[in-house]
């Protein structure tokens, strides 16, 4: 009887160890492929109004991080990116700021009677929250290594018609937004 249970014991530490095993190999492989996904991707929350209706404050996005350089991609007029600014957070910290892309080094851009003109021709302002663009700013030209950006939501938005942000060094992107993950409702890639 006593080799018995000892026979049931040995087998329940062995299933225990094995159970073990098996747990850290999972979370070591759970680790690894979230750190290749992190190589790739940064997973960012929406925290302001600026990209309004095609952004919410509080959208969970995720941001390409290898988008322009793995797939080969230019960049181009309206794409939604991610860059470094020289603003910083209540914190203290670096802020990140979430902008659409008007216009590439060489464009010329003007804002005249509530409308956005690159390179003479009117921009497509369909997806803005207000459908226009208040005031106006005098032709400027996109320096080369730099975009010009505007926020969705231009009565609220600090962007490139500001001295504090201005053109955008290419270098300073971090990324082109691909998804949305939150909210579920809203869930989709984007192009």
């Amino acid at each position: 009887m006593g080799k018995d249970k000892a026979k049931v014991r040995d087998k329940k530490l062995e299933d225990s160890r094995s159970n073990t095993r098996e747990w850290i190999k999972d979370i070591g492989i759970a680790v690894i492929i979230a750190v290749l996904f992190l190589q790739f991707f940064m997973p960012t929350i929406v925290r302001e109004h600026s990209m309004e209706n095609t952004l919410h404050q509080n959208d969970y996005v995720f941001v390409s991080r290898r988008y322009y350089t793995w797939f080969k991609k230019d960049i181009q007029r309206g794409d939604i990116i991610v860059f470094r600014s020289d603003l910083t957070t209540a914190a203290g910290s670096e802020k990140l700021l979430v902008k659409r892309i008007i216009a590439l080094p060489g464009d010329t851009v003007r804002i005249e009677d509530d409308k956005v003109y690159v390179n003479g021709e009117p921009a497509d302002d369909s997806y803005t929250k207000d459908g226009c663009t208040g005031g106006s700013m005098a032709e400027v030209t996109v320096p080369q290594g730099h975009v010009f950006v505007l926020g969705d939501n231009r009565q609220n938005s600090t962007d490139s018609r500001s001295p504090i942000v201005g053109f955008i060094d290419i270098n300073d992107i971090k990324g082109k937004v691909v998804f949305r993950l939150l909210p579920f409702n809203r869930m989709g890639l984007f192009d």
